[in-house]
């Protein structure tokens, strides 16, 4: 989730009305049908206007396994079981995810969290990316926390995101070199240039790049097993593709891991002033944990 959800395979809104290349035989049923499946899924509630986008984007999954209909493809999939049943779940939820992320996205959260990690002595604080998608994320906050608590403060990351692809991009922490939001001084700081073969390309520095644990995550899973509580929870740009159930459902399991008082960090169209009992409002798109 993100998400999770930059710069991989953002697209502009479509609607039914856009044109439609019918290789494969794709009508309103089929597309309830993967609405329904996405949904149990990831959570993810897909409106009317997207039947382009997921035509093209399952199109391709289509192909890789031999279908010609996505009757027959959705029918396979819901039936096929074990391993490969599994991989293919996989394969399905991250055609239909949508990643768009950059270094330093929403620049006043990471001032903010500068300023709250200042309160941080001895132990340093726990923290969760819930949608880290390429990694752009997660690294923005391994980077403020280098800064702030120094590069050896013992400080751990999580970074979570429900598609396998996105988090193998985001592991290998190469980038373009003039990837967005990063300025001179952090490029020279916290990366390391390609040279030949790999230049124009960054690298994070190991001494960074071990702050970060990447997983795979669902925040559909039922029951979350987190280990200690978070202080911190970046979850961005993700309860949009939520109905208000489930949003209400992953602020609930949000609330749970978190240490009281701590801070959750959404994305500046999302708003929880409904979910009071849970979360207060603290400055702009950033709740306290009550």
């Amino acid at each position: 989730m993100t998400a999770s959800l930059d710069a991989t395979r953002a697209l502009a809104p479509v609607s039914d009305d856009d044109t439609i290349d019918h290789e494969f035989s794709f009508g309103p049923a089929d597309f309830e049908r993967v609405r329904k499946l996405i949904y149990q899924r990831a959570g993810i509630s897909l409106h009317d206007g997207k039947r382009a986008m997921v035509y093209s984007r399952l199109s391709r999954r289509l192909r890789e396994t031999g279908h010609r209909s996505f009757k027959d493809y959705l029918q396979w999939l819901e039936g096929v079981s074990g391993p490969a049943g599994e991989q293919e779940w996989q394969q399905f939820i991250n055609s239909l995810t949508t990643n768009l992320t950059s270094f330093f996205r929403e620049e006043h959260h990471f001032h903010a969290l500068a300023e709250a990690l200042k309160g941080f002595k001895g132990k340093p604080p726990r923290i969760w990316c819930a949608a880290s998608s390429t990694g752009e994320e997660p690294y923005s906050i391994a980077m403020v926390l280098a800064e702030v608590l120094g590069e050896h403060c013992g400080a751990r990351l999580v970074a979570s995101d429900i598609d396998t692809k996105v988090l193998s991009t985001a592991r290998r922490g190469v980038y373009a070199a003039d990837a967005r939001g990063l300025s001179p001084e952090r490029l020279k700081r916290h990366f390391l240039r390609g040279t030949g073969a790999n230049a124009g390309f960054i690298r994070i520095k190991p001494e960074l790049a071990k702050m970060v644990d990447f997983r795979p995550f669902n925040l559909m899973t039922p029951n979350w097993s987190m280990g200690e509580p978070f202080d911190m929870v970046f979850c961005r740009n993700v309860m949009i593709y939520f109905d208000h159930d489930t949003q209400r459902t992953v602020l609930r399991r949000i609330h749970d891991v978190m240490r009281p008082g701590g801070l959750l960090f959404v994305g500046h169209s999302e708003n929880f002033t409904d979910a009071r009992d849970w979360f207060v409002l603290r400055g702009k798109t950033i709740y306290q944990r009550v």
